[in-house]
């Protein structure tokens, strides 16, 4: 029996260099990405998988509707942002850098998951809503593929989803108190066909080995605090 594992983009690039310590369960492992949001949507939708790995607020909303065990916290992800490689160097040591950033921008691109919501409050607590064109990429869509297509000029989104795209220059994490991290977790599914494996699968995942592999994509360890 193959395991099924549903996950965020966000950590899709973790769970793919995990593969090798994955296979561990005894049991071949599957991971279907797609945008958290649409994720949480199959599994309630009657999806069945053995496990879910999505920013943490989210399975705790599907632990609560009886669709989920309870979730495990694994790793926090800083937002980040970035520009189109070829754009000129842009500082972002500081708020005022931030919001220069934001008002020179032609659409600024953010993803539908939690980074995307944590930035559109951003935006209002900086008093920026009616200066800023916020631009939201399609549901599993990385907001940095809107910079190469020109619908945006900066994009911000988890370090994972943007790091790896080749024309997209990372800026940095955002400064100071307008950081942005998102806590993200795993948990087996009450669906689960093969729950004993999957549970497996869960301590390899929250295991010390599978963080520092995790570190590499992007990754930090839970424990440092998440918005």
């Amino acid at each position: 029996m193959t395991l099924l594992a549903l996950a965020s983009m966000a950590v899709r690039p973790a769970l793919e260099a995990l593969a090798p310590l994955l296979r561990r369960p005894g049991a071949p492992v599957r991971i279907e990405a797609g945008g958290g949001v649409e994720v949480a949507r199959r599994i309630r939708a009657g999806a069945r998988a053995d496990l879910a790995v999505l920013a943490a607020d989210a399975l705790a909303a599907l632990h609560a509707e009886g669709l989920a065990e309870r979730p495990r916290p694994l790793w926090v992800s800083r937002t980040v942002a970035a520009v189109a490689a070829d754009a000129p160097p842009v500082a972002l040591a500081d708020t005022a850098d931030l919001c220069a950033l934001l008002r020179a921008a032609d659409g600024v691109a953010h993803s539908t998951g939690p980074s995307g919501t944590a930035l559109r409050a951003l935006v209002e607590r900086l008093g920026l809503a009616g200066e800023v064109r916020l631009v939201q990429a399609p549901p599993g869509v990385p907001a940095g593929r809107l910079l190469r297509e020109g619908a945006a000029t900066v994009a911000f989104q988890q370090h994972s989803e943007l790091a790896a795209l080749p024309g997209v220059r990372v800026l940095g994490p955002l400064p100071g108190d307008t950081a942005i991290t998102s806590l993200f977790a795993a948990a087996v599914l009450t669906s689960a066909p093969a729950p004993g494996p999957a549970r497996t699968l869960l301590g390899l995942l929250a295991a010390p080995e599978a963080t520092a592999v995790a570190e590499r994509h992007g990754m930090h360890p839970h424990g440092n605090g998440a918005t």
